[in-house]
């Protein structure tokens, strides 16, 4: 990973990644990122759905952005942790989570999380978008292994077709970007100390959700 690049370019794009899940832009904006931005609804709606329980249940959010998966937890009554390297994110999050009146149940934090020491560990880990900018994945998945007691859920780009193709384009000047196969994603996986987890294609993604109870 090259962090300054990627946190320079999430620095600059918040704005306008915020919007892709539906912020302050007009109607035909939010009628193009319904259609084109698929997969990123149907992991947001995935990922509220698997993370239950309810109140007084925590949650580490990685690479959490402008905060719309930690405000729609917390607004569960659940205890959320964001961390994000980009400033004008994290910024954004508390906003987010100051409007949604869901401060009290909302941590968010400026940081990389490979080298941030947690004080403690969470029910749920949520890394969604997070490890398309990640070039070696291996110790990172370990980390949110080791400080996650319940359940963990995770997105991974695909690297078929032709969307992954213009995306890479797209991003050539901004950011490295990282795609994968089924085939790769699951000799990732299989070595990794946890052997109960699933891989569900879910349009432009993959879905991974690893059970530790």
């Amino acid at each position: 990973m090259t962090p300054d690049k990627t946190s320079q370019f999430f620095d600059s794009y918040a704005v306008d990644f915020d919007a892709i899940y539906g912020g302050n832009v007009g109607l035909l904006k939010k009628i193009i990122n319904r259609i084109f931005r698929k997969s990123m609804r149907l992991r947001f709606e995935k990922t509220i759905e698997e993370c239950s329980g309810g109140e007084g249940r925590t949650v580490i959010d990685i690479g959490c952005g402008p905060g719309h998966y930690a405000v729609a937890l917390a607004s569960r009554g659940m205890r959320v942790t964001g961390i994000d390297f980009a400033p004008a994110m994290i910024e954004m999050a508390n906003q987010k989570g100051a409007h949604a009146k869901v401060s009290d149940n909302c941590e968010f934090i400026v940081g990389d999380f490979i080298e941030y020491d947690f004080s403690h560990t969470f029910d749920y880990a949520v890394a969604m978008g997070f490890f398309d900018y990640i070039e070696k994945p291996n110790d990172f998945i370990s980390k949110i292994i080791s400080i996650t007691r319940r359940k963990i859920l995770m997105s991974f780009p695909r690297a078929e077709g032709f969307w992954p193709w213009q995306r890479r384009i797209r991003y050539k000047k901004r950011c490295p970007l990282y795609m994968y196969s089924y085939r790769q994603l699951d000799a990732l996986l299989s070595p990794i100390d946890c052997r109960n987890y699933q891989i569900e294609r879910i349009s432009r993604d993959y879905f991974v959700i690893i059970n530790l109870d």
